[in-house]
């Protein structure tokens, strides 16, 4: 016997989560089915929706403005800027006080790990006050044994950019040692434990050793190990110890921000009562002429049967596995959908690695009702994409990929929760 639902979202990352929300909240019963992780562990927990248009040079302070500039095929021009906007409400909705940005439409400047700004829509609370538009000096610390975050590289690099502040970088060493290959979880579990050493409290100890090298800046950023659960608990007993404002610096994989927010989220699927079945991959699917009737996962060898009356394809890009590629060309990787490609494969890319890579765009097209399509037709009446499967954008040089994921993942949901 085939598990029965009204609308199947096939995805877990922000494009599936946005879409089995949008769609519980019509009242349609709902299922998201995922198979691994989704990458929200790799990205650095920032939201963003457009930081940079096709041809800018600086980023984008109002997103919106650009958003009549993208060509017909970009997904954002297939949705709409209202779609946008009641995508990061439901996001608002979602993560509740966590996350700030709500209050203007403007981009926000966030520092990163690198030294770079990025503009986002978005960002943590723990974020805040490290915001490049306040003029506050800052003093990053980097942890010795944290890789991927340099903080006199990273300080120098901020300066370079031309920021209003003087900022500089010190490296102190955690007051616990943990293997040279500890994952970022085990510095923010001790944090978050107040774990003893030798010369006191975790959190105490971390404090006195910043306060060696504190001049007279007025905020500190960390790189993003401040805690996990107890994340703001420990920023804030840090900001009290110091006499400043505290802040993390959004970092590389494995991301804690990131990890944070894909908890936040499916807490808040799971609240919208949308049943989660994870850890096996959907491998085939039937059909009866242009509608899908049942998906088959893969469970320990045997297939098991999940049917709805509309489902939504949220699976990723190329990194997130959900288009794949061989020397036959490039496909969508459960229901076989057309990638448009160059069929010579040195034109996937360009000789220069800066350079404009038709890769980064490969995805399926869509109608404006999100369905995927060959030539003009729809391939399946009752099947939607969303997020990053879908091609027609390059969201890593756009800086636009959650808010796509977002915008998508609303209209997809929403659409397909109406129709059940």
């Amino acid at each position: 016997m085939a598990i029965e639902d009204d609308v199947l979202v096939i995805g877990g990352g922000i494009a599936g989560l946005t879409s089995a929300i949008a769609a519980a909240e019509t009242g349609a019963r709902t299922r998201l089915v995922t198979y691994k992780q989704s990458t929200l562990g790799n990205a650095s927990g920032l939201v963003d929706v457009l930081g940079y248009a096709p041809g800018d040079d600086a980023p984008r302070s109002d997103p919106y403005d650009a958003l009549a500039e993208l060509p017909a095929e970009h997904p954002y021009s297939k949705v709409g800027a209202d779609a946008v906007r009641e995508g990061l409400a439901l996001f608002d909705d979602a993560v509740g006080d966590g996350y700030l940005g709500s209050q203007s439409e403007a981009n926000a400047l966030v520092p990163t790990h690198a030294g770079s700004v990025k503009p986002t829509a978005r960002y943590p609370r723990s974020a805040a006050p490290g915001l490049v538009s306040d003029d506050r000096d800052m003093l990053l610390v980097g942890i010795d044994s944290v890789t991927g975050f340099d903080a006199p590289m990273a300080a120098d690099h901020l300066s370079a950019v031309g920021v209003p502040f003087d900022v500089r970088g010190e490296t102190v060493r955690f007051p616990k040692s943990f293997p040279q290959d500890a994952d970022v979880t085990r510095y923010a579990r001790a944090l978050d434990r107040d774990e003893s050493t030798d010369d006191g409290p975790v959190r105490e100890v971390l404090a006195d050793r910043v306060e060696t090298v504190l001049d007279d800046e007025r905020r500190v950023g960390f790189p993003a190990v401040l805690g996990d659960s107890r994340h703001e608990t420990v920023r804030t007993e840090l900001q009290d110890r110091l006499g400043v404002d505290v802040f993390e610096v959004p970092t590389g994989p494995p991301s804690l921000p990131g990890l944070r927010l894909e908890d936040a989220l499916y807490d808040a699927a799971e609240d919208a009562g949308v049943r989660i079945t994870s850890g096996n991959p959907i491998v085939d699917y039937d059909a009866d002429g242009g509608r899908i009737e049942q998906v088959l996962m893969d469970r320990l060898g045997s297939e098991v049967a999940y049917e709805a009356q509309q489902y939504v394809l949220a699976t990723g890009g190329p990194v997130g596995g959900g288009i794949e590629s061989d020397r036959d060309g490039v496909r969508e990787s459960i229901f076989g959908l057309a990638v448009e490609h160059p069929e010579d494969r040195y034109e996937w890319f360009a000789d220069d690695v800066w350079g404009d890579h038709a890769y980064t765009e490969f995805g399926v097209s869509v109608d404006d009702d999100l369905r995927p399509v060959a030539g003009e037709d729809a391939q399946f009446e009752n099947l939607r994409a969303a997020g990053n499967v879908i091609g027609g954008y390059d969201f890593a040089t756009e800086k636009s990929g959650c808010g796509v994921s977002l915008a998508t993942g609303y209209v997809a949901g929403s659409e397909a929760g109406e129709l059940t």
